[in-house]
């Protein structure tokens, strides 16, 4: 469906930024290729929320210190927002930690600071900040979303245009806007409001012409944090042959370009029956296979079965654009050491390999 086609897309844009990233030097080049690389993973992961929505599912929870998101927008908002718009940061030292999903909270970050933006064509000022506020008994009383308790407070303000008074009670509904045809579809605020509302929190605005604020409050907690993503070293192979399935060029192209910069040897299939007989040539070189589930001609599944009656002791890593609870009967055997939801970084596929290969060792 349209969420296996999204991660076919992101899938090679994503590998492909971590191999430039280790080809371009020059500072500026980095940032870009950074900013490309985490958005690219944003995007996977709002493609599993639309489909954990459907399902009725709501996103993974983790406690994290919001200072990460907010200067990661910071450094967005620098690089891809006219010039002529100047930004500010201000966040509080010792701000406390919260429970959220990190791709709703970019995605809420995201969608006030484009409103922003848009409120300001001839350019101003885009102020961030956060800092810890405590919601007491007569602020409760007269806010019926808030409760008594500590939260954290963030304010995106702009020197725009402003919000009318007389539509600002409106601005949340779902699919009211002011933008022009093709420019807005209304739902960035409802979807706002909706992930705010879902993480216990609440929001305020107040606005005139050359002056909008958006409070974000989201109840704090005393769990610490999750430290912010730590890179790690990428495990080299030792020259093992690697059968890598799938029946876009793009993905195959990058993870043979992925495996071969970290010592590994890759022998590309673009389906399931060019897998077998390139298995069958090659079965005393091969000690691992990669294999999309969904394939044209034969399934994953298939695939799998037929090489794994070749060889019952090849070691398969299942992959696919779909990220279910049941990938397929399959992936539920024994037989397959591991699952990768696409789009997978470089780092998870080196590191999936590295310890299926250390297991094999162990045996």
């Amino acid at each position: 469906g349209i969420a296996h086609d999204l991660n076919n897309v992101l899938a090679p844009i994503l590998m492909s930024v971590q191999l430039l990233k280790l080809k371009i030097a020059d500072e500026r080049s980095q940032q870009m290729l950074t900013i490309v690389e985490k958005n690219a993973m944003r995007g996977a992961e709002l493609v599993k929320q639309v489909l954990s929505f459907a399902r009725g599912i709501s996103g993974d929870r983790t406690v994290l210190q919001v200072k990460h998101l907010l200067l990661e927008m910071q450094q967005i908002v620098q690089q891809t927002f006219p010039k002529s718009i100047q930004v500010y940061t201000h966040i509080a030292p010792n701000l406390a930690p919260i429970s959220a999903d990190a791709t709703q909270l970019h995605q809420v970050l995201m969608n006030l600071c484009v409103n922003a933006r848009d409120a300001m064509p001839e350019g101003g000022i885009l102020s961030i900040s956060a800092q810890n506020v405590v919601i007491d008994e007569n602020y409760a009383q007269m806010n019926l979303e808030a409760k008594v308790g500590d939260y954290i407070e963030i304010v995106i303000a702009d020197t725009g245009t402003g919000i009318k008074s007389e539509i600002q009670d409106k601005i949340f509904e779902p699919f009211f806007t002011t933008k022009d045809i093709g420019k807005g579809t209304g739902l960035g605020l409802s979807t706002v409001i909706g992930i705010i509302k879902s993480h216990g929190g609440f929001i305020s605005v107040a606005s005139w012409v050359g002056n909008t604020q958006f409070k974000v409050y989201l109840p704090a907690v005393t769990t610490a944090a999750i430290p912010h993503m730590v890179d790690l070293n990428l495990p080299m192979g030792n020259g093992e042959v690697i059968l890598v399935v799938d029946d876009e060029a793009a993905i195959r192209d990058v993870t043979k370009s992925s495996l071969e910069n970290y010592n590994y040897q890759v022998i590309s299939a673009s389906d399931g029956i060019e897998a077998i007989a390139f298995y069958a040539q090659h079965k005393s070189k091969i000690s691992i296979a990669i294999v999309d589930m969904i394939m044209p001609h034969m399934d994953g599944a298939t695939t799998i079965r037929t090489l794994l009656k070749m060889n019952p002791q090849l070691k398969i890593i299942a992959v696919s654009g779909i990220d279910t609870d049941n990938k397929s009967s399959a992936a539920m055997t024994r037989q397959i050491k591991a699952f990768l939801s696409k789009p997978y970084t470089a780092q998870e596929l080196l590191q999936t390999i590295n310890r299926i290969s250390a297991e094999v060792k162990s045996l």
